[in-house]
């Protein structure tokens, strides 16, 4: 019997460190690469004003897969892409190519879980191998049931922090061919500045010139800038859309730390690489309880939605100069520094008291560097309905200007220079003005 596999790819856009690619290669005589670029991604959400994919997102997404597609070909392979809603074209492929075998990279969004159990439950005669690798450890290395996972970060890190970390895979060599004619790509928007590209052999470039410098010697000492572009490692676009894994990224570190010792701020990379870990792992452990206004605990809050406020925020026009300056920065380039995510997540939720949903909606649309776990689970941690144990966190945005931007240099290259606004609009007798 002809084995036929379909490997349908999600976040994790290379052919290196691919346990799921080379399982399919040696289980199937024709394999498939399918990347289905969801429909309802570009059309507005259920939170006001978002939708899932913004301009920046694409470009970096539509970068990722033309490489992808360059390196598969290499290999005797293509990639498909498709824009439909997934459990459109899935099941029209199965039944199209006669599918035995189908493939993925584990998911932790609960849409995305969901989708792959409702395949499994109409599908039972196919074979499904869903891998984990996109995390650093699989769930059997954790060393505890997913439903035991602590409530804290810091619970989290000290049950798995000894525990040794796989290094990462290098490349396939050859796939079996593909049944399906390959389709053209669209060519990605115009980048507009942004200094991020997608795809493998980028993310690789990155990785080899930063750990070729001694940033990450200094690592803890400059995380924290807010506009600078060795500060940070700047790896979270390319872990994002699963041009790298952190596996990539935790072997250069240990490669780093053996050629130039390590510090204080290498631990620190390590840090951030497990603190990605424990969002990936709440992501799977929440479910929907990720995107609930109370979040798992069910607690209340003092917030909710002013279309005003909310609108004010994302155009980056509100009374604060610090907070609008970011969120010109976030809508011209799709990126920001974790600094000033955390600012402008404190004011919206604070200051304007919005519910932090929609806070983190337009993190998601913008954000190139979005990750469904970081994303809802940081947003839940400045809200205080996550896994922050002080119950949420509030930034004076003064004594962060001073910290963070003491000669103004941040707010007067990303600020626009317009007059300062009230947070709400009001008429000669001070009532409310209700605009949207």
């Amino acid at each position: 019997m002809r084995r036929v596999g379909l490997y349908w790819f999600g976040d994790d856009l290379r052919v290196s460190d691919q346990p799921g690619l080379a399982r399919a290669a040696a289980e199937v005589d024709q394999l498939i690469c399918l990347y289905v670029v969801d429909s309802a991604w570009f059309r507005p959400g259920s939170l006001a004003l978002t939708r899932p994919m913004g301009i920046h997102r694409e470009r970096f997404l539509l970068e990722a897969l033309r490489a992808l597609d360059t390196s598969l070909r290499s290999l005797g392979q293509h990639l498909n892409v498709i824009w439909a809603r997934p459990l459109d074209i899935v099941p029209a492929l199965i039944s199209r190519y006669s599918i035995t075998h189908l493939y993925r990279s584990d998911h932790p969004g609960y849409y995305e879980r969901r989708d792959w159990q409702w395949l499994r439950d109409h599908y039972p005669q196919l074979s499904f191998v869903d891998i984990q690798n996109q995390t650093l450890f699989n769930a059997e290395q954790l060393g505890f049931h997913l439903t035991e996972l602590p409530t804290t970060f810091s619970q989290f890190r000290r049950r798995v922090e000894q525990r040794p970390i796989p290094e990462a895979r290098g490349f396939l060599s050859a796939l079996p061919p593909s049944p399906a004619e390959g389709r053209k790509i669209p060519v990605p928007p115009e980048r507009n500045g942004c200094r991020f590209r997608g795809g493998e052999d980028a993310a690789r470039m990155h990785r080899i010139r930063y750990f070729d410098s001694d940033a990450p010697a200094h690592y803890k000492h400059t995380r924290n800038a807010l506009d600078d572009w060795a500060s940070s490692t700047k790896f979270s676009p390319w872990l994002a859309r699963g041009c790298q894994s952190p596996r990539q990224v935790n072997t250069a570190l240990v490669n780093y730390e053996r050629h130039y010792g390590a510090n204080e701020s290498t631990e620190w990379i390590r840090f951030e690489l497990l603190w990605r870990e424990y969002f990936q792992w709440m992501a799977r452990a929440y479910g929907a309880d990720l995107y609930r206004f109370g979040g798992r605990p069910r607690r209340s809050l003092n917030t909710s939605f002013y279309p005003e406020r909310f609108r004010k925020w994302c155009e980056g026009a509100t009374p604060y100069p610090l907070v609008n300056a970011a969120m010109n920065q976030l809508n011209r380039t799709g990126y920001l520094s974790n600094r000033a995510r955390q600012i402008v997540a404190s004011a919206l939720v604070n200051e304007l008291q919005v519910d932090w949903r929609y806070g983190a909606a337009w993190f998601e649309q913008q954000l190139i560097d979005y990750e469904v776990g970081s994303n809802w689970g940081n947003w839940q941690y400045i809200a205080g309905v996550g896994a922050d144990p002080r119950g949420g966190r509030h930034f004076n945005l003064e004594k962060q200007a001073a910290q963070f931007d003491p000669d103004g240099n941040y707010v007067r290259r990303w600020g626009d220079n317009r007059e300062l606004t009230p947070l709400d609009s009001v008429d000669a007798a001070d009532w409310p003005i209700a605009r949207s």
